[in-house]
């Protein structure tokens, strides 16, 4: 979205500025925190993705985002329109569905930006696991402030005011004192007494 001005951003070996960037965007499949779906139908705002998915990869999709059983109790399923920028949906449901439209483009690089912020730790749980076999041998960047989004990432990078503080796997990182362990005992402590 926006030009460097120091170091180098690749892409396979490639910096960025020397790919063609329309085939550069088709490659990204890109989830927003902040989902936005078009007055259309479900089943058109996953095929946003891919025009001409077929329903089984539409289910496919929303099965893996773990949206197809919500989309199925609405009377009209996948042909539901939604209202302004989704409105019938709840925050949760948008980005359930913001998901199934990226990951149904089978795209080499997926972008998920905090997008699982809106649904409950059982459900992100599932829709991590569905992930892990989708995005395998693909780029996949999860931006989370939740240790449960990043913590089976192959590198987890920390960030603290714009400047990375911590880097490394999540073995290794809880077992050193910093950021990412006093964010995860935190966390690990509001679970138990959510509980």
């Amino acid at each position: 979205m926006y030009d460097i001005d120091q170091g180098a951003l690749l892409i396979d070996g490639k910096p960025i500025d020397q790919l063609n960037l329309t085939s550069l965007r088709d490659a990204i499949g890109y989830v927003p925190q902040e989902a936005f779906l078009f007055s259309d139908t479900i089943n058109n705002n996953i095929k946003f993705g891919k025009e001409n998915a077929t329903d089984e990869e539409v289910i496919s999709a929303a099965k893996n985002a773990q949206v197809h059983k919500n989309i199925s109790e609405f009377t009209n399923g996948y042909e539901t329109i939604l209202g302004e920028r989704g409105i019938t949906l709840s925050g949760g449901q948008k980005q359930r569905v913001s998901i199934a439209g990226a990951i149904i483009k089978a795209p080499k690089i997926l972008l998920f930006d905090d997008c699982l912020s809106a649904v409950d730790t059982e459900t992100e749980e599932k829709i991590l696991k569905n992930l892990s076999q989708v995005s395998a041998g693909k780029t996949t960047i999860i931006v989370s402030h939740r240790i449960s989004s990043a913590k089976n990432a192959d590198q987890i990078i920390v960030l603290d005011d714009g400047k990375i503080v911590q880097q490394g796997t999540h073995n290794q990182l809880i077992e050193t004192q910093g950021y990412y362990k006093s964010l995860y005992n935190k966390q690990l402590s509001e679970n138990t007494s959510h509980e």
